[in-house]
């Protein structure tokens, strides 16, 4: 399988999967549970993490790896205080039940989902925590919401094999997010949403420099571009197995029956322009 098109597939789905994070109907799902929606990380520490059950800040802290654990601490285990992760996890089909039927044209999904499906199904969870934990959750019945249970088992099964890719590279999860600036992926104040501190930010960015990844001012060296390119390059390559799974023609259909979908995500505003994983500018 290109990895192009692994790549492609991944930009296609990751707005449907995220729609479920900014959308209002989330919130008042989050709302009625009981958590504080006055910030996004009470009920989204509660919605990605619930699949793993009742887990503590290590757990998560883990599997999120880009995030501090000071900051998952602060949410997790309150997070199953306030409600369990059955009850979350309900909520969240709820959610994206009610942000889909109002954004997307629900009718037509059938054959979008079945295609999703199928890839998800094949996606190998050996060593992928977040994409196991999802892998053992039912499938809902509504077309629209296969189809977005499977982008999120999709893009979590990518992440963790994206986190073996920066743990074979050497960086740490504050160096992965330093570095991941420093080659113009988002600007530093966007990863501030990931809990470090000025002071973890700045060791991270003095150990980046005793490895000739980022220059004085913090860009990246040109060995601190193709440690990251390598890394982008072995996550797609890590990506890739449920897809080819799926096969070419298969793949490209899901492809073009997306267009639609990811249109109207983009469109609905909810999604901010930059974001830490780097889409449409890595």
């Amino acid at each position: 399988m290109d990895t192009a098109r692994t790549r492609q597939m991944w930009h296609l789905l990751e707005p449907l999967h995220a729609l479920h994070y900014y959308a209002p109907e989330a919130f008042e799902e989050a709302a009625a549970l009981g958590y504080d929606t006055g910030e996004r990380w009470p009920a989204y520490f509660a919605w990605r993490s619930a699949p793993l059950g009742a887990v503590g800040p290590a757990r998560v802290a883990a599997a999120f790896y880009s995030f501090s654990p000071a900051m998952v601490a602060r949410y997790v285990p309150a997070a199953w205080e306030t409600a369990a992760p059955g009850a979350v996890l309900a909520a969240r089909l709820r959610g994206v039940d009610r942000t889909y039927r109002r954004l997307l044209d629900v009718t037509g999904l059938d054959e979008a989902a079945g295609l999703a499906r199928r890839a998800a199904e094949a996606a190998g969870t050996a060593g992928r925590p977040l994409a196991a934990a999802h892998a053992e959750l039912d499938w809902a019945d509504a077309p629209h919401l296969v189809l977005w249970q499977a982008a999120t088992l999709l893009r979590e099964h990518r992440g963790d094999g994206h986190v073996a890719a920066l743990l074979a590279a050497g960086l740490d999860p504050v160096e992965a997010l330093v570095s991941f600036a420093a080659v113009g992926a988002a600007p530093e104040s966007v990863f501030a949403s990931r809990g470090w501190s000025e002071a973890e930010w700045a060791a991270a960015r003095e150990r980046l420099a005793g490895r000739g990844l980022v220059d004085a001012e913090g860009a990246a060296t040109p060995a601190g571009r193709e440690l990251r390119a390598e890394v982008e390059r072995r996550t797609d390559e890590l990506a890739a197995a449920p897809w080819a799974a799926l096969g070419p023609d298969a793949t490209a259909r899901l492809a073009e029956l997306l267009g639609g979908p990811w249109l109207a995500a983009i469109g609905s505003g909810l999604l901010p322009s930059e974001n830490t994983l780097g889409i449409g500018k890595i």
